[in-house]
């Protein structure tokens, strides 16, 4: 799931047998299952649908206004390694002491090549464009006048290769994206014909970076050690999601700085679906106040249409590599 909150330039060197493996079904890599991520983007291309996300929690405006959120997003392979995720939400914003504004953000879509896959090494990296489109949203509830586009570099690197000593560890897994965004316009004038001021508000561009942590309950069972838990648990994925964005271009006394979120909580895998519950904890006044929460159910529509729309579009329908425990 891609994040709406949402440069450096990297250069890898790997060997080539790596960049030789095929993509799979779902985020599956050797015998880790990284699932989809609440607040950040997975680093897979796949058959997917989220539907619905729900945030609630108070922005960073002064005063903070309460915000819910509709997300929906829908993601498609072209191939079994390039992918297009579509995504649009609906606000609700609550002012106190003011009336409701609700409406739609602008429409986003992302343009993902998924061209690393190593599967002994648990290791995976993709790179997409991500792409907000100006006006098709609503100004009310904050969607921009301009369009902004994101190129950004995603990984996933789970930790089953730990020795012996450390095999408990095992289950714990990282992904981490980075990404710069560019909008299309550098600036925005105004006039304002009661005082017939002119003002002009810059657009940053911003660096945004983020990841997870995750420990795989059913990589555990299947891989280290059946401890004999209760089969709900043997589905559970603990994990802490961060992003933050940083200005680093174009901003010069406008005030802005680096906001962010820090959201853990917990994601339950079943066989063509997954269910999300995290906190949403922002890292400072200008990226909220309080404590809000999100909820995410995502369709692996792989597994529910295998032979259609779950396959990709220029390929062969693959089975799905996931055990019964999701990996």
């Amino acid at each position: 799931m891609k994040s709406r909150v949402s440069g450096s330039r990297c250069i890898l060197l790997v060997p080539l047998a790596f960049a030789a493996s095929a993509a799979n079904a779902h985020c599956v890599v050797g015998a880790r299952f990284f699932p989809a991520t609440l607040t950040v983007d997975d680093p897979c291309v796949a058959d997917e649908l989220s539907l619905p996300t729900i945030a609630g929690f108070k922005n960073g405006d002064d005063p903070s206004t309460r915000q819910l959120d509709i997300e929906a997003e829908f993601s498609k392979r072209v191939t079994d390694s390039f992918g297009i995720s579509l995504a649009t939400a609906w606000t609700q914003l609550s002012p106190s002491g003011a009336s409701r504004v609700d409406g739609f953000q602008n429409l986003e879509a992302s343009f993902k090549y998924q061209f690393l896959t190593a599967p002994a090494r648990e290791l995976v990296m993709s790179g997409a464009l991500v792409v907000e489109f100006s006006h098709t949203g609503s100004s009310s509830v904050g969607a921009e006048s301009f369009s902004v586009y994101t190129p950004t570099l995603y990984a996933g690197q789970g930790l089953g290769g730990l020795p012996d000593d450390m095999r408990m560890a095992r289950p714990l897994a990282l992904t981490g994206q980075i990404g710069y965004s560019i909008p299309s316009k550098s600036s925005i004038t105004s006039f304002d014909p009661d005082s017939g001021e002119t003002t002009k508000e810059l657009n940053p561009q911003f660096l945004t970076y983020g990841g997870s942590l995750q420990y795989s309950m059913p990589y555990l069972k299947s891989n280290v050690v059946d401890l004999g838990l209760p089969e709900f648990f043997n589905h559970l994925v603990p994990i802490v999601e961060f992003q933050f964005q940083t200005p680093v271009a174009n901003y010069k006394g406008s005030g802005i700085g680096t906001t962010g979120t820090v959201t853990p909580g917990v994601i339950w895998i079943g066989r063509s679906f997954q269910v999300g519950l995290e906190a949403i904890i922002p890292v400072n006044r200008a990226s909220g106040t309080g404590v809000g929460v999100i909820a995410q159910l995502h369709f692996y529509l792989d597994d529910l249409f295998p032979t259609g729309i779950g396959k990709p579009i220029f390929g062969s329908a693959a089975a799905s590599a996931r055990s019964p425990f999701g990996n």
